[in-house]
């Protein structure tokens, strides 16, 4: 697929709104063609990026909502994930692989999504997190 395109979906702030997440990586797939390595790498961010979003960032508040933005222009897709909570300070996460945090049962999901997206990145103090692919042809 050339040019640009962009699909969007609205989650409300309780658990069960994740089980919206897989159809919609499975509607990327045929979108944007994704191959089986892709689906995986982005199944696997946009699960973690939506459960921030819901429980740190909205604190599984329903009357807030999390807003996934996801664009491809010819073989990169951004996917944007937004909430509306208070935000935090990124560069304040505990290292997860740092001796004293090894055992710490959360604190995985950022560094997760770091090792499968090419790139991410946080704006609007926290609140918004984009991550990019670079799409296998």
């Amino acid at each position: 697929m050339s040019g640009s395109s962009e699909k969007k979906l609205v989650l409300s702030s309780s658990f069960d709104q994740m089980e919206r997440v897989p159809p919609f990586v499975e509607e990327l797939r045929s979108w944007a063609n994704l191959s089986d390595d892709d689906f995986n790498r982005i199944m696997l961010t946009l699960s973690e990026a939506v459960n921030n979003a819901i429980v740190h960032g909205n604190d599984q508040d329903p009357s807030k909502n999390a807003y996934i933005t996801v664009s491809l222009d010819n073989r990169t897709l951004s996917i944007s994930v937004r909430d509306e909570g208070n935000g935090f300070n990124p560069d304040e996460i505990p290292d997860p692989l740092k001796e004293e945090n090894l055992l710490n049962e959360g604190g995985r999901g950022i560094y997760l999504m770091e090792q499968y997206a090419d790139d991410i990145q946080f704006a609007d103090h926290g609140r918004q997190v984009t991550v990019t692919f670079h799409l296998d042809n």
